[in-house]
């Protein structure tokens, strides 16, 4: 049976197509997280961060903060206190951490919340989810065979023969430029 370039073509469409939309949901992943990512300003985007100060009682020791720390129910109960030098204490929170300063009785401490939808996409992105390399293997293949039956697809003036041949020469050249520059 002899293939013909047309049914050559063919094929490739009905393939690039279905797996095009096979990797829909994977590429949104991927591209969601990498957004996310890429646009971190040195903080965990699955994790919102909160930053309060308040003031209480100067002096105290490690002992009576810990005390009226833990009786105030409207803050994040503490694991452990420690001595950081004469003035200050560091607090570990639960989900958090702070500092007393017991010159002034202010108490600077932030706290940490998991955003579960982005923490889950980034741990697939990191590929640190079992298993996941094999989809995500699978993905990079699809890619490659995406970009490489793309270029068929098309024909005519608009395909790798006319102004197709320009973009792909762009679209390697910004990876190079990048490099060179970088």
């Amino acid at each position: 049976m002899k293939l013909s370039l047309n049914k050559v073509k063919r094929y490739l469409r009905v393939v690039h197509r279905d797996l095009g939309f096979l990797m829909v949901g994977i590429s949104l992943v991927y591209a969601l997280s990498g957004i996310l990512l890429n646009h971190m300003n040195g903080n965990d985007p699955a994790f919102k961060t909160v930053e309060k100060s308040i003031q209480i009682e100067k002096g105290l020791t490690q002992e009576e903060l810990k005390i009226l720390w833990n009786d105030k129910t409207e803050l994040p109960p503490t694991h452990k206190i420690t001595r950081v030098d004469e003035e200050h204490y560091r607090l570990m929170l639960q989900g958090g951490i702070g500092v007393y300063n017991s010159t002034n009785g202010y108490v600077d401490y932030e706290t940490h919340t998991k955003r579960e939808f982005i923490y889950w996409i980034n741990k697939l992105h990191y590929n640190k989810v079992k298993g996941w390399f094999v989809m995500g293997d699978l993905f990079a293949v699809s890619l490659i065979f995406l970009a490489i039956s793309g270029l068929f697809i098309v024909a005519g003036k608009n395909g790798i023969g006319g102004r197709g041949k320009w973009y792909l020469f762009v679209g390697i050249l910004i990876p190079i430029i990048y490099i060179i520059i970088g």
